[in-house]
């Protein structure tokens, strides 16, 4: 059903790598990238994030930040943003995808994940473990 996904964040440095790797590990049959709707193009991921993951043995290495655009988003069957933010700005850039898009923290109660850019790494602790559970949650359905 869902045979590819894309995760979006904003600037996808922080939150939808992370999201990307995890989802990886816990669906390899899958094709699964991440994109921002505000990507810093071909930026590495945020140091922060690198290292929370790296503590959970996760590597972000190698990724390279991509933008969200309409054809991108026609390539997937599955769109999780972090946040409804995410969801509209989607929507204006492709419109035909609108009922494929759902929050990653869809079965947390719809949860928005908070963006953890040039905050502490406490905060970078608190976002992987809600993007972690979040994570678990999708791999259980799409399993």
């Amino acid at each position: 059903m869902f045979n590819s996904i894309l995760v979006v964040c904003t600037g996808n440095i922080c939150r939808s790598p992370i999201a990307e790797r995890i989802l990886r590990n816990l669906l390899p049959e899958k094709k699964i990238d991440s994109a921002g709707t505000g990507a810093l193009v071909d930026h590495p991921a945020d140091t922060s994030a690198i290292e929370v993951s790296f503590k959970h043995g996760l590597s972000v290495d190698n990724h390279k930040g991509k933008k969200v655009s309409s054809r991108l988003a026609q390539q997937y069957d599955l769109i999780l943003v972090m946040e409804k933010s995410h969801m509209e700005k989607i929507c204006e850039i492709s419109p035909e995808s609108r009922g494929k898009i759902m929050l990653l923290g869809h079965w947390d109660n719809q949860r928005e994940i908070p963006d953890p850019y040039r905050k502490s790494q406490e905060a970078f602790e608190s976002v992987y473990k809600l993007i972690e559970n979040a994570c678990l949650s999708w791999a259980k359905k799409l399993n």
